[in-house]
């Protein structure tokens, strides 16, 4: 009787607790105490090496012979364009941002961190045809066919032709950067002025890349400052004819795609899925340009 009491009053003081304790814990309170530090530092050591893996593959960077910094776009699949105000209350879509449609993107792919900038443009043009004249500015002024001419150079300096345009879809997929609202941040464009240089902010002129914050997948400045020029041909209701797998636009037309907004729009000109389009031929001080680059 006196055993099955001491028992129950065990039982009774370790209730909510695990009988058991884990047998790493019990061996390290009964090794000596240099043992157990070695083994708690080794541990640390090897969790912060974990860490320090999981963010390298996160944010896999590359730089290339210009000095130009990339970041690794995982592929993956999201629902490209925007629906209308009938389909959801806090949507503000445009008739060629409709009908939203699923978009796989196949292929990873790095994309520049920043526009091109001056310097940059400098480097393989020897010209500098920005109006905002600063060699961390994005160049501004270049058409498309200039932007092609640039890639061109570029691929000719290292010998490769991986460089090129990002198409539409990579663009609002990179833009997006896992995200369905409006912005990459939400749909509330109250925090767009710490993302983006747009036309409450800039003071009508382009600003230094990457001096707000980066989206969640580390790119900057996909909002306002200059509109970025993509590959694709621009056609109104295209959404509506658009391949689910590595879309790449109409195979002719009139104009060419600018995506992003810039410095002299506001913040409805700036979300992920707004659309605008040029001819290639014209140059434009809000219009710029980013490059990827093919693995």
């Amino acid at each position: 009787m006196h055993r099955i009491h001491l028992e129950k009053k065990n039982l009774a003081q370790n209730h909510g607790r695990s009988r058991f304790k884990p047998r790493a814990v019990s061996f390290l309170k009964r090794a000596p105490i240099p043992l157990s530090m070695a083994i708690l530092l080794f541990l640390m050591g090897f969790l912060s090496a974990c860490s320090s893996q999981k963010a390298t593959i996160e944010l896999d960077h590359y730089m290339n012979s210009v000095g130009m910094d990339f970041v690794l776009v995982p592929s993956g699949s999201f629902t490209m364009g925007e629906a209308t105000r009938s389909q959801c209350t806090t949507c503000n879509a445009k008739a060629d941002e409709t009908p939203r449609h699923p978009v796989v993107i196949s292929r990873s792919f790095y994309i520049s961190t920043h526009e091109v900038t001056q310097s940059e443009f400098m480097a393989i043009m020897n010209d500098n045809p920005s109006r905002f004249k600063g060699k961390n500015l994005p160049v501004d002024s270049v058409s498309w066919s200039n932007a092609k001419l640039y890639i061109e150079g570029l691929n000719a300096l290292e010998k490769t032709q991986a460089y090129r345009l990002p198409t539409e879809a990579e663009w609002e997929y990179a833009a997006r950067a896992g995200s369905e609202t409006a912005y990459c941040f939400g749909d509330s464009p109250g925090q767009l002025t710490h993302y983006a240089w747009i036309v409450v902010n800039s003071g009508a002129k382009t600003h230094g890349v990457g001096k707000k914050n980066p989206n969640p997948w580390g790119i900057y400045d996909m909002y306002g400052n200059v509109f970025e020029w993509c590959e694709d041909w621009y056609l109104e209701t295209f959404y509506g004819i658009s391949p689910k797998d590595d879309p790449t636009g109409p195979n002719y037309g009139v104009s060419k795609v600018k995506r992003g907004g810039s410095m002299d729009r506001s913040a409805r000109s700036c979300r992920s899925s707004s659309r605008a389009w040029a001819d290639p031929q014209t140059r434009s001080d809000n219009t710029g340009f980013r490059i990827v680059k093919e693995p």
